[in-house]
């Protein structure tokens, strides 16, 4: 499960699409972007994500390893981030989803994205 999960997660988080990100998330589902205050509830994260889209002009995922222990999946990869002034730069992540029914209920992600919005 965690491998097909996680790379249709991403593979839609990499296109962009908030709509179908949703669909990975319980409806009272809780995010953490690094450190970013937490967003609750399924609608308010997927504003939250509209706004962070909305920030670059687009990234890509690489899974390096995804493993899932009970009703936890834990996933180590990269992340390749295009700004809007074109610059590109990949940085390491890592993220923690407590799943629940086949939804992610807690969506947190390890990363520094300060140099994403570095002048």
């Amino acid at each position: 499960m965690a491998t097909q999960w996680t790379h249709d997660l991403f593979r839609a988080i990499d296109r962009m699409d908030s709509r179908a990100f949703a669909g990975f998330l319980a409806e009272d589902a809780v995010f953490r972007f690094g450190n970013m205050p937490e967003v609750k509830g399924r609608g308010a994260i997927t504003t939250a994500v509209e706004q962070f889209f909305s920030s670059i002009r687009g990234l890509r995922h690489r899974i390096l390893h995804a493993w899932e222990q009970g009703s936890h999946v834990i996933v180590q990869g990269e992340v390749t981030y295009t700004r809007k002034d074109g610059k590109v730069l990949t940085l390491p992540f890592a993220n923690i989803f407590v799943m629940e029914g086949g939804k992610a209920r807690e969506y947190l992600i390890y990363a520094d994205v300060a140099p994403l919005f570095a002048p």
